[in-house]
């Protein structure tokens, strides 16, 4: 079977086909068959791409000279001091705080979410927004604030909560981040000298692919929207750098089975009615143009900030020895710092990489043995 009738086996919700090891073997082979000459970086941009880059020991099978590159993917990590010391603040005023499980460890400037409920303040972990809002429809004598985080994904429930008339002691903390003005951004790093994306799944099944092209059709940039299994990640590279090959950039979309061209309009037009797109500051990365959003005027009643008129002076994003900046940009991989798995480890991170599932760092503390392979 050549690798073309693999994609195109992978369109279909077939469970079987994605574990199959023909294919798997095809791809590596098809791989090996394209070894590039020079080193070739293949960046991704998402946090569950590096889980199975990871997981299945990709980098330790494929050609010395393709290098797979992880980016700012993981919006725990990249989620500034900023939001998460407004959410301790508003929590020490008696506020109840809400947000992911993932948020509570991030070290903020001078103390973590994690550390405030220890020390009493009500600080509540929530699967969605809407469990937020359920808290705070039930406890209506109490202000309820949700700190919000994710790319495109999350972006839409969080919004979708402010379209189904929430009480007045509900309000939100926006950290929410937009993907592809960092991947913009990537193309400025020297370092890095990216030949290819692999462009992010679940991101895609919003906004679809039509962002994607500016980066083939302006940059020359290869793109290829890949899924989540081992065979998906290893078509994604047999794609990009058959289009290096043949000088032919382009946008594929590999994860057919759940990215639609157009993305997903509905959940769009929410994220339009809520939201402004503002330049937005990244975790230890600095402020990137037109990659946040931001509640919109209407709807400053629910934006926490505005509405309890706080704010942060001097916010730290980066402590001492911690290089997960230079791990979010790529430039480094995490045994490259010297607190990997040293003072920074996954049960006291001190780098907010070591604290996601979704962290590099985190990532390579649990399956880093098979990336090690190539990196030693």
């Amino acid at each position: 079977m050549c690798i073309q009738c693999c994609l195109k086996s992978l369109t279909g919700i077939d469970v079987k086909s994605l574990k199959n090891k023909k294919l798997i073997k095809k791809a590596i082979q098809s791989l090996n068959d394209l070894t590039p000459e020079e080193l070739t970086k293949i960046t991704h941009v998402c946090g569950t791409h590096e889980m199975t880059v990871s997981r299945f020991g990709i980098r330790s099978i494929i050609p010395k000279t393709i290098e797979v590159i992880p980016g700012p993917g993981c919006p725990v990590c990249v989620c500034p001091s900023y939001e998460i010391d407004l959410a301790i603040k508003l929590a020490k005023e008696g506020k109840i705080i809400t947000t992911f499980g993932d948020m509570l460890k991030v070290p903020a400037s001078k103390e973590s979410l994690a550390e405030m409920k220890q020390e009493g303040e009500d600080i509540r972990v929530v699967y969605s927004p809407q469990d937020a809002l359920k808290i705070a429809r039930n406890n209506p004598q109490k202000e309820i604030v949700f700190l919000a985080i994710g790319f495109e994904t999350s972006a839409p429930m969080t919004a979708a909560v402010l379209l189904d008339n929430p009480p007045e002691n509900f309000s939100l903390i926006s950290a929410h981040r937009l993907t592809v003005p960092a991947m913009e951004l990537l193309l400025k790093e020297e370092t890095r000298k990216t030949k290819g994306f692999i462009c992010p799944g679940h991101v895609s099944t919003i906004i679809g692919l039509n962002p994607y092209y500016p980066f083939s059709e302006k940059y020359g940039m290869p793109c290829v929207i890949s899924g989540f299994e081992a065979i998906d990640v290893l078509i994604g590279l047999v794609q990009i750098i058959k289009m290096i090959k043949q000088k032919k950039p382009s946008v594929i979309n590999e994860y057919a089975r759940a990215v639609k061209p157009e993305g997903n309009l509905k959940a769009l037009k929410i994220i339009e009615e809520v939201y402004t797109v503002v330049d937005a500051n990244w975790r230890g990365i600095g402020t990137i143009s037109k990659s946040g959003l931001s509640l919109k005027k209407e709807f400053n009643a629910f934006d926490a900030e505005k509405k309890f008129d706080v704010h942060i002076d001097n916010s730290v994003d980066i402590h001492p020895g911690c290089r997960c900046h230079e791990v979010m940009l790529g430039n480094i991989l995490p045994p490259e710092c010297k607190l990997f798995l040293k003072n920074c480890t996954p049960e006291q991170p001190i780098g907010p990489c070591m604290v996601s599932h979704e962290g590099t760092c985190s990532i390579f503390a649990r399956y880093g043995s098979k990336n090690f392979l190539r990196f030693e």
